[in-house]
């Protein structure tokens, strides 16, 4: 994905997602038990920072790239 390309919108009903669930919604992995194995080989950011926790929550209007394979905003659903 280049950079000129808008990033998908992810539609979340609850308080919050974890990197791992939204891995796993927007099929990047598997299950949620590979997040570990992929954010061990693969850089995730949220808001422009690299963070590696799956369980890492994110909230409405937080970006996350996931570099070759998508950008992504949360969004109250």
């Amino acid at each position: 994905m280049n950079n000129l390309e808008e990033p998908v919108i992810v539609y979340n009903d609850q308080p919050f997602i974890t990197v791992g669930q939204l891995l796993k919604e927007e099929g990047i992995i598997p299950t949620g038990g590979a997040a570990k194995w992929f954010l061990i080989d693969n850089e995730v950011y949220v808001n422009g920072e690299q963070d590696q926790r799956r369980g890492r929550k994110l909230y409405t209007d937080d970006a996350v790239e996931v570099p070759g394979f998508g950008s992504f905003v949360i969004k109250d659903k």
